[in-house]
């Protein structure tokens, strides 16, 4: 994981993510609060990360990008050989009120040299979208571009607002496309009606099928839609939701035949708080043609050691419940029953960082769900699993020490739906690393986030007026991660690093 912080925990902004052809992951990254350069970090795994020279500067005073640097889009030329980026710039002059996108280019994806070819920059124009002379808000979206190639042409994703509707409905997929003397704005790729801006839009074609992934600042989540065509009309399912909340400006890389999402996470969902860049995932598509997030596949390879669960700890319960139960029954299938009240069964963990996966089974009426770095007062993360409304939620509730007449704390840090099944029986995985968190329920990501209360502790099974079991279940061992500050010193060259750190 990566915060790329300093004096302030939170400088983290929009991220970008290109895959050169050795398999190196280049992380492009603005700067929070100051926005005055794009910072460029690299890894060989998507998980540890190292910071080498910044790609790009605010211009001079008088260059129309003096004032801030906002997101960016990594790729090929289109053309002949080395890379571009597409950025968002903002002018001193114009106090913040007009945002346009430029160009810069490179040969090595180190070294950038902006650009002024196909009349960079451009702006936000009538008639299909919001100008000087239609400016309701006083300041103007036209942001966050996100090059994709489609028949041959390229064209440019813009986070932009429609001319047209309530002010605060006008957020929409602005889309240009590139002619020989610039980029042509043409009518929005899609306008949701609802949101006041579609923040860092992108697209990718799985399997015959366009989907466009936008942020929504109201909220704070990602959410995508779908259509047959690139052109053509984008819709959603009754549940868009593709990353739950505190997930945001999601962009998508290919890697082989692997699509990853990265993004970053706000802590606690404020925008002034702690923003790492956690793990990425992969999207994929079920039956029904809509996008699941599955786990990133580099986890097996980090595998230390597989403990089985016949070789695991016996949970015991820590409450002292008279009501509950525990049975063996067989060396691979725990029950857990509690008839009155709670009850948490708790054991140790053979390793901080850990991948834990099996099949949780409901065999009577009631609650479960699973808690985390657990202490004997019953502390802990708490994952409530909701077998009868489908309902997934990631909790930290326990003792407040701080505050004698508010002496618990009970935070609903994430929630997410998941797909009833008749057999109330679901494979779990549950991935802790560092304070990274993930729940994949029957292969799909529900939960996805990052948290700083609770550091150790046992992991086990929470029951309440039920009859629960876990069978054939796994702790995977995972190694510490790597420590940010401890791999931060300066290097002079991209060939450096890849001595320093082979592959």
């Amino acid at each position: 994981m990566y915060a790329g912080s300093g004096f302030s925990n939170w400088e983290i902004g929009d991220v970008d993510v290109f895959i050169d052809e050795s398999g190196i992951h280049h992380l492009f990254h603005l700067i929070i609060p100051n926005h005055d350069y794009i910072a460029h970090a690299i890894s060989k795994d998507g998980l540890s990360w190292r910071r080498i020279k910044n790609a790009l500067w605010v211009g001079d005073p008088g260059q129309w990008d003096d004032d801030m640097l906002w997101t960016m889009h990594v790729s090929k030329k289109s053309e002949g050989e080395g890379y571009e980026m597409y950025y968002t710039g903002l002018k001193r002059q114009d106090k913040g009120i007009i945002q346009k996108i430029g160009r810069a280019v490179s040969d090595d994806l180190i070294n950038w040299t902006k650009d002024k070819g196909y009349g960079m920059p451009f702006k936000s124009r009538a008639p299909y979208y919001e100008s000087s002379d239609n400016n309701p808000r006083e300041w103007l979206s036209f942001r966050d571009p996100f090059k994709y190639q489609f028949e041959g042409e390229d064209y440019l994703l813009i986070c932009a607002r429609s001319a047209v509707g309530p002010t605060y409905r006008r957020g929409c997929i602005g889309v240009a496309k590139r002619e020989d003397d610039g980029f042509v704005l043409q009518k929005p790729l899609h306008v949701p009606y609802v949101y006041d801006d579609v923040e860092c839009p992108c697209v990718i074609e799985i399997k015959g099928t366009h989907y466009l992934l936008g942020s929504i600042r109201e909220d704070v989540k990602i959410r995508y839609w779908f259509s047959p065509d690139f052109k053509g009309e984008y819709h959603a399912f009754h549940n868009n939701v593709l990353m739950p909340q505190g997930n945001y400006a999601a962009r998508i890389v290919k890697q082989d035949e692997h699509y990853l999402v990265y993004n970053f996470y706000f802590i606690g969902g404020n925008v002034n708080t702690y923003r790492v860049i956690p793990p990425p995932k992969e999207l994929d598509i079920d039956s029904s043609g809509r996008l699941v997030l599955k786990s990133y596949h580099h986890w097996k390879t980090l595998y230390l050691k597989t403990i089985f669960q016949q070789d695991l700890p016996i949970p015991k319960p820590i409450l002292g419940n008279p009501s509950a139960t525990f049975t063996l029954k067989s060396v691979s299938k725990w029950r857990f029953g509690c008839r009155s009240g709670y009850e948490v069964f708790c054991f140790e963990k053979p390793s901080k960082d850990f991948v834990w996966e099996g099949t949780l089974t409901v065999e009577g009426m009631g609650k479960t769900g699973f808690v985390m770095e657990c202490d004997e007062q019953g502390t802990a993360y708490y994952i409530s699993i909701d077998f009868v409304n489908g309902f997934v939620q990631f909790r930290a509730w326990g003792f407040n020490e701080k505050d004698v007449k508010n002496n618990f704390v009970f935070e609903n840090i994430q929630t997410n739906m998941f797909e009833i099944v008749e057999s109330k029986e679901i494979s779990f995985k549950i991935i802790r690393y560092g304070n990274y968190f993930e729940l994949s329920i029957n292969d799909v990501v529900k939960l996805t986030l990052l948290d700083f209360k609770y550091n150790d502790g046992k992991i086990g099974v929470y029951v309440c007026s039920a009859v629960v079991s876990v069978s054939d279940s796994k702790i995977h061992a995972l190694p510490e991660p790597e420590n940010e500050y401890a791999t931060s010193d300066p290097i002079k060259s991209f060939e450096e690093y890849l001595k320093k750190t082979p592959m």
